[in-house]
């Protein structure tokens, strides 16, 4: 692709050509944003600073300095062995644990402050995002929030559960379906166990999110939140599930579609996948802002992979059928930023 020669044009999705070759869906934020605004946040760790209810305090954020990270899985994981191996010694401070609570106390209301209530998403979303999914026999999804997850869940035939009957992963017994679903960066519905295995949790629905709001002690939740691409990665070679579907990633086989990720520099561990697999063929939903900002971004992903032979399309995100505007769903005033 010669890079000097590049122009705004964007193709609708349907008339683009190869798109059968699709055989991948990469999935961002950008998808999540298209239906509920207010998954435009920058940080959940900034977020968890700031919300109205117990935030994280000046001790809190002194454990995050001093494990060099701002992945609350990390953290909380940390805390847990730490009330385990107090216990084990017959340590009585009560320390670890209360900061165990206020850490995933602040990450509940951080989550609760930008998270779609499910009886807010419509079923003809769900629909809509279900039927889509199945186009694809691997989706990978670097989104930790509930959408994919209750979309697969309003009809699940055809979708293979990696997560087997006592709900825990087990990469030796690979499910066989059709279609798959993996989350790179774990998921609201998704818990690590203390040895870094991985289970699901066993509600659906609405009771998922309301679930989450339910301070259990040891209940490690396993999504990989924002911050350096090393630190994400750190995290993923700590977990069964996760450090498997980054593998996957960087196994695929034939096309793959990337809609509503930036692959910016947080990125890099799944730029580093993407190179590994050497995807025939990328088509990649560009949303369009402005002739310069199109012309920006299909500057900045034709870089990445240049001079590994791969085909590259680029098209109009929002005529992608998870890109659609009826897609959205109004955040109510009182949920959204206060207006001045």
């Amino acid at each position: 692709m010669d890079l000097d020669r590049l122009d705004a044009s964007l193709a609708p999705w349907r008339t683009l050509q190869g798109t059968e070759r699709c055989t991948g869906l990469l999935m961002g934020n950008g998808a999540s944003r298209a239906v509920w605004r207010n998954f435009a946040y920058d940080s959940l760790f900034e977020r968890a600073q700031k919300v109205r209810n117990k935030p994280l305090g000046q001790t809190d954020l002194a454990l995050f300095r001093s494990l060099t990270t701002q992945s609350f899985e990390q953290v909380l994981a940390s805390l847990n062995s730490t009330v385990r191996v107090n216990a084990a010694l017959a340590i009585g401070s009560t320390s670890p644990l209360n900061r165990y609570y206020a850490i995933k106390e602040a990450l509940i209301h951080a989550i609760r402050s930008v998270h779609i209530p499910f009886q807010r998403v419509p079923d003809a979303t769900l629909t809509a995002i279900n039927t889509e999914l199945r186009r694809y026999s691997t989706v990978y999804s670097s989104n930790y929030d509930l959408l994919c997850h209750w979309a697969v869940m309003q009809a699940p035939e055809g979708f293979a559960d990696v997560f087997h009957e006592d709900n825990g992963f087990d990469q030796r017994h690979p499910p066989q379906a059709a279609h798959r679903v993996l989350y790179l960066h774990g998921g609201l519905h998704l818990l690590k166990n203390v040895d870094g295995s991985s289970r699901q949790r066993l509600a659906s629905g609405s009771a998922l999110l309301d679930g989450f709001a339910i301070n259990t002690p040891g209940d490690v939740p396993l999504f990989v939140s924002e911050g350096p691409s090393e630190d994400k990665l750190r995290s993923i070679r700590h977990n069964d599930y996760l450090s498997w579907c980054h593998g996957e990633l960087a196994r695929h086989v034939g096309g793959l579609c990337l809609f509503g990720h930036k692959l910016n520099a947080e990125d890099a561990h799944i730029i580093d996948a993407l190179r590994q697999a050497r995807p025939e063929y990328l088509a990649i939903g560009i949303f369009p802002l402005s002739d310069a900002w199109v012309i920006s971004q299909k500057r900045h992903y034709a870089t990445l992979f240049e001079g590994l032979g791969v085909e590259i399309a680029f098209f109009d995100a929002t005529s992608h059928p998870l890109g659609l505007p009826e897609l959205n769903v109004p955040v109510p005033a009182v949920a959204g930023k206060k207006r001045r």
